[in-house]
């Protein structure tokens, strides 16, 4: 299959675009990457006593879960008993999410929110295949405007294998995970 002009200009464009922080009012939870070996997938609750969006990550090791305004390790369960299954690809929460069941997307298959209020949005892209990309945008995002104007490249993911990225239902964080580490931002307590 011949790659068109627009393809190529495309890749060209997202192979230039060097990883830069989002834009305002987004910012980086904690020191912006979580350590988490072997992590297979990723999903997304409430905290009922701060209201606060919670990652559930899910690994080879065990489940842990993690406040996404502060980066904090809330709870972590070694043995758990049941992995993601079902219709839903969803597991029992832990901690104080532990009566909810959350739906988790990852290596499992699954997916997260790729839009959120306020017209952001991400785009996923691989121009150097398997290297994900990760692209924060507004608008049309990369199909029309520059780098830093109306889509900004915000993860690159040249070592660990991705897993999947998006947004929690409240739109307030955004996540990506890669077998190795979750990359968090947040824009509670912002207003956007």
């Amino acid at each position: 299959m011949a790659v068109t002009v627009f393809q190529q200009q495309l890749r060209d464009r997202f192979l230039a675009a060097p990883v830069v922080a989002p834009p305002p009012p987004w910012r980086p939870v904690g020191r912006g990457l979580i350590p988490v070996g072997g992590l297979l997938g990723i999903g997304f609750a409430t905290d009922p006593a701060t209201g606060h969006d919670l990652v559930l990550t899910v690994s080879g090791t065990g489940h842990g879960l993690f406040d996404a305004v502060t980066g904090e390790k809330i709870e972590r369960e070694y043995d758990p008993e049941e992995e993601p299954d079902g219709p839903d690809l969803s597991c029992p929460g832990i901690g104080p999410v532990a009566d909810v069941r959350i739906p988790v997307a990852g290596l499992y298959g699954g997916g997260l929110h790729t839009g959120a209020d306020g017209g952001w949005h991400i785009e996923v892209v691989t121009p150097e295949w398997p290297n994900g990309r990760v692209l924060l945008c507004t608008g049309r995002g990369p199909f029309e405007g520059g780098h830093g104007e109306n889509w900004w490249h915000v993860y690159h993911s040249s070592w660990s294998t991705f897993r999947a990225a998006g947004f929690s239902p409240s739109g307030r964080t955004l996540a990506v995970a890669t077998s190795s580490d979750l990359t968090l931002w947040t824009r509670a307590g912002t207003g956007g």
